[in-house]
């Protein structure tokens, strides 16, 4: 033990060793305190106002922001997604994290942000464009044409667009919508339609008829639906639904009052037949 002792006695601690041990454990408590306390995104940005403030004194300022291809997002809404404010210098800008922030917004397809100092940025976007509503769960979204969600309400303005209903509707209605589109006198009347089961499209028409479309060459049933429409006025018939799922038959499923009024019909037709068919034997 004496030995130990002599031992640690003739250690020769560095100068200011005690000074730095001290410092260390104070720092290691503020670490401590600011991760604990959740206080690092505060300090982070007090840093970051002290450097740009340093940067604007020095000449490197924004003092212009050109701002091209906004159309639907207004001009402030870009630059705080972008995380630009009155005292953003162009010295400390992170461009690149600039765009990455922009493009979060869903409105946004392509961004590019370009310094140019002393003191002007320029920020260039690409905007989706609305292509239609889409509803889900009981809620109507607005999408782009890549199934983007771009507005989880509808705003006034695009109330008009086509509806589109079902999982996985948002992806597929482009080239189905497109399709239709070739079909003018019926997609004049679609007010919504509805993907099944991921599969294949039911059209709900402005009158409440039904039409089911088939997995397999819906073009060809749309092309009959056409046809069928123009010759014998079948769209404007009493009728609720038309089912074209099957390539060699239309089935056609009649309102109750014209389903009552056919029965009938054929009542009446069968009695008159029977009438005739005693007139004869007689």
């Amino acid at each position: 033990m004496r030995r130990w002792f002599n031992a640690l006695v003739d250690i020769d601690v560095p100068r200011g060793a005690g000074s730095a041990a001290v410092a260390t454990i104070l720092l290691a408590s503020v670490t401590y305190g600011v991760v604990k306390g959740n206080h690092g995104p505060t300090i982070v940005e007090n840093v970051q106002d002290l450097c740009d403030a340093a940067a604007t004194a020095a000449g490197f300022g924004i003092s212009e922001v050109a701002l091209t291809g906004e159309r639907e997002l207004a001009r402030d809404e870009i630059l705080r997604t972008a995380g630009i404010t009155d005292r953003t210098s162009l010295l400390f800008l992170d461009a690149s994290q600039a765009r990455v922030r922009l493009l979060t917004n869903p409105w946004i397809a392509e961004a590019t942000v370009l310094k140019l100092y002393p003191g002007r940025l320029r920020i260039e976007i690409k905007e989706r464009v609305p292509f239609a509503l889409w509803q889900k769960d009981a809620r109507t979204s607005l999408i782009s044409v890549d199934g983007t969600v771009l507005e989880p309400a509808v705003p006034e303005r695009f109330a008009k667009l086509p509806l589109v209903v079902g999982s996985g509707a948002a992806q597929a209605a482009p080239a189905f919508l497109d399709l239709v589109a070739h079909y003018p006198s019926v997609s004049r009347l679609i007010t919504a339609s509805v993907l099944v089961a991921e599969r294949r499209w039911n059209l709900r028409l402005a009158n409440g008829v039904d039409v089911m479309l088939p997995e397999a060459d819906p073009e060809a049933a749309l092309r009959l639906l056409t046809d069928l429409d123009r010759d014998k006025n079948l769209l404007a018939r009493d009728i609720v639904a038309v089912d074209l799922r099957l390539a060699d038959r239309v089935t056609v499923r009649l309102s109750e009052g014209a389903a009552a009024a056919r029965e009938e019909a054929l009542k009446a037709a069968d009695k008159k037949k029977k009438a005739a068919k005693k007139g004869t034997e007689a």
